[in-house]
């Protein structure tokens, strides 16, 4: 199961920098013996500088626009979903992008899908308008080091390139074009359990977005009966099928992954009441 739920978000409204930094969000992710990932994981966890931009992609997104979570907590369920997604998709012979064209490792492909996960957002530390594209430069700069030495430039090129692929595939109408780019873009839809619209709808905010987040009890990601990947989600409103109806659907749409994911979703229970009034 992944919760967002699980992890303590704080809107924090006024903290300063160094405040900021003292709450600190390390990123991990099951390393299964794949030295690459571990490397890149922990030269992640060391840089001030992308905490920093993850940062203000958060204020931008939750204390300016009133969204749900753009920052380190989002990027770390999104890590994690894509690496669970990756991993079941190739043990149930789905073959990554990476493999079938230029020859490298399955674990290579762990890299390409972590790396998107962790920088796909750090354009809304701009603005929220074309955030996938202004991810594409910082990201473009911070990967160069972030790669140095795990890979030779030759190979660090082609990895930079498929990671960069895998962030704009993830915009809305975006089409992936390898398997690592529909996870990432499935992933980060995946996203959706209550955990992620508790600082804006705690705030008081009444959208559909916040409501139907706040529907998501939890989503279980686990090993398909017919395809490689079933979706299991519990909902405790039927609001929640907007995020299945209007925000996953779209995602999952031509993500590549289609024909590999099922889905399931199930209300648990008596509907638990979200709003009892709302007026325009």
């Amino acid at each position: 199961m992944v919760d967002s739920a699980d992890v303590p978000i704080d809107p924090g409204f006024g903290r300063t920098v160094g405040e900021r930094f003292e709450r600190r969000v390390e990123v991990n992710v099951p390393g299964r013996g794949n030295p690459k990932l571990t490397a890149f994981v922990e030269r992640v966890n060391a840089d001030d500088d992308l905490y920093a931009l993850w940062l203000a992609a958060n204020v931008n997104a939750i204390e300016r626009l009133g969204m749900t979570d753009h920052g380190p907590v989002h990027v770390k369920i999104v890590m994690n979903i894509a690496t669970k997604l990756y991993r079941l998709l190739v043990d149930g012979g789905v073959h990554p992008g990476v493999v079938t064209n230029w020859g490298m490792d399955e674990a290579d492909g762990e890299v390409i899908v972590a790396a998107a996960a962790l920088l796909h957002d750090i354009g809304m530390s701009i603005h929220r308008a074309d955030h996938e594209g202004f991810s594409l430069f910082l990201a473009q700069r911070k990967l160069e080091s972030l790669l140095d030495g795990i890979y030779d430039i030759r190979t660090a090129t082609i990895v930079r390139s498929e990671i960069l692929h895998a962030i704009i595939a993830h915009r809305s109408g975006g089409k992936p074009l390898t398997m690592e780019a529909g996870v990432v873009r499935v992933a980060d839809a995946l996203d959706m359990a209550k955990g992620r619209s508790r600082i804006p709808f705690a705030a008081g905010s009444s959208s559909i977005h916040s409501i139907s987040a706040a529907a998501i009890e939890a989503v279980h990601i686990e090993r398909g009966e017919k395809k490689p990947v079933k979706l299991r989600i519990e909902m405790s409103n039927s609001a929640g099928v907007f995020q299945l109806d209007q925000l996953f659907r779209e995602k999952l749409a031509g993500s590549g992954l289609e024909a590999h994911v099922e889905v399931e979703a199930s209300i648990a229970g008596d509907e638990k009441t979200l709003v009892r009034q709302f007026r325009i």
